[in-house]
């Protein structure tokens, strides 16, 4: 029998007790939770409020609710992770779906700050993949993808090719489902390598995005810095 919540909201505390049981990985993406009505009596509360306790969990996209086939542990696709982490529009307010190109794969040290926002200490081994984000065969975007050579090692080489969508990777393969993210933006100045493959001019100004993915705990998975040439299309976020 699974502890009964006792803190108040009751439906709160549900809530956070079933996600730690996802996050633990005793429910896998794509797993059925066990009938409501089991749940309910596991916890000891009723099916009103456990229900309540999984619309808090589908409204943050932890889990979804199929009529008449029970609550299932969401999982990404490429629709998903677009329409959920890529905040780039065409002018008219299309979803873009840029295609992505692996330029390298490297294993490096952190500096402080890439080590904080990843958690690690500093001078920590990070797998950095650098790619650049194609939309109609036109460069838009050029970025540093970031993660815990420790966790994620293998991607040093492995799978030799990169699906475009890396957190469908993350998940699948590795248990690390990204939940969320947070992002700072700002202006910064295209140069170098960063120039050369979106064909800037050095100096010309690009928007910089710097995103941490989290899971389900709010524990970093990765740290991207993507460089947007922003000519032709506009950051969306919603509020």
């Amino acid at each position: 029998m699974t502890d009964r919540p006792i803190a108040q909201p009751l439906h709160r505390q549900l809530r956070d007790l079933i996600m730690a049981r996802i996050d633990s990985g005793e429910w896998s993406p794509g797993t059925y939770l066990p009938p409501e009505t089991r749940l309910a009596d596991d916890y000891g509360v009723a099916v009103g409020t456990l229900r309540k306790a999984l619309l808090d969990l589908a409204a943050e996209g932890v889990v979804q609710r199929r009529q008449g086939k029970g609550t299932v542990v969401a999982s990404h696709d490429s629709d998903v992770v677009l329409f959920r982490f890529f905040n780039l529009r065409a002018p008219d307010g299309k979803m873009l779906r840029p295609e992505s190109r692996v330029l390298a794969r490297a294993r490096v040290a952190t500096d402080i700050a890439d080590a904080q926002d990843l958690g690690l200490q500093p001078g920590a081994d990070v797998i950095r993949i650098t790619r650049v984000r194609d939309l109609g065969g036109a460069p838009i975007l050029y970025e540093h993808i970031l993660l815990d050579a420790v966790r994620f090692g293998m991607l040093e080489t492995q799978p030799q090719v990169l699906p475009n969508t890396m957190y469908q990777l993350y998940q699948n393969e590795m248990n690390a489902t990204v939940h969320r993210a947070r992002e700072a933006l700002r202006a910064v100045r295209a140069e170098g390598a960063c120039a050369r493959e979106l064909g800037l001019a050095d100096g010309t100004p690009v928007l910089q995005v710097r995103r941490i993915a989290l899971d389900y705990s709010s524990a970093p998975v990765e740290l991207r810095i993507s460089w947007v040439n922003t000519e032709s299309l506009y950051y969306e976020a919603l509020v």
